[in-house]
């Protein structure tokens, strides 16, 4: 995927509250549901909070995820 079509699936999928499936570029998946995304240069960053851990927020760098699938 490219770069544009992941930050739009996350923004989108974070503005209707829609968990995604992450899959890093080390094969790693993370299941959440995006609370920001922040393209700035110095951040390059997606929020989520993880799903069955409400309570939980993780931060991902952006340049880390190979794609994203809304679940």
């Amino acid at each position: 995927m490219t770069h544009e079509e992941i930050v739009e699936i996350l923004n989108w999928a974070g503005g209707q509250e829609l968990p995604v499936l992450i899959t890093t570029t080390e094969a790693t998946e993370v299941v959440g549901i995006p609370t920001s995304v922040d393209t700035h240069v110095t951040a390059h960053e997606v929020y989520l909070r993880l799903l069955g851990q409400e309570e939980t927020e993780i931060a991902l760098s952006l340049g880390a995820i190979r794609s994203v699938a809304l679940l």
